[in-house]
């Protein structure tokens, strides 16, 4: 499809901005010429293991809200939040006003709720599509049930 015609298309559809999970900043310059050039705000991953130069220049040519990893490894649910997560963010602060969401492994309303306390957002993609996954003819509602679940305890 190549970078243009996405950025084309993903303005065409309404979208706002884009997180393209295996692009690193480093390499991102034809990336961030288009998503300028179609209004669109990059969003970068910022790790635990990144050094605060690399978080600065994240923070930099990020637009919407910077996504904080959690943790090292792939996405999924995990049974605890790792410590390190806060302390990234407080990293990231650092170097920049905007939202930061944290995601990585965040599945039950007890991380959603610790995420809430020291984050703008938190992210619980796999969470949602597990849910999808063990509903099917019913995602939509399950969809909804384990949201409302995160945010309020029923």
């Amino acid at each position: 499809m190549g970078i243009r015609n996405f950025a084309e298309a993903a303005q065409d559809a309404g979208v706002d901005g884009a997180l393209v999970t295996d692009l690193p900043v480093e390499e991102a310059g034809e990336y961030l010429a288009q998503m300028e050039l179609y209004n669109l705000k990059p969003v970068f991953l910022a790790a635990p293991t990144s050094p605060d130069a690399r978080l600065k220049q994240i923070a930099e040519v990020s637009g919407g809200f910077v996504y904080a990893v959690s943790r090292t490894g792939v996405t999924g649910a995990r049974q605890q939040l790792p410590a390190d997560a806060q302390k990234l963010v407080k990293r990231i602060r650092k170097y920049t006003q905007l939202p930061v969401a944290v995601g990585f492994g965040i599945s039950t309303r007890e991380q959603f709720v610790s995420v809430g306390q020291f984050a703008d957002a938190a992210v619980v993609g796999s969470a949602i599509v597990e849910t999808i996954e063990r509903n099917p003819g019913r995602e939509a509602k399950s969809v909804a049930q384990f949201v409302e679940k995160l945010i309020d305890g029923r």
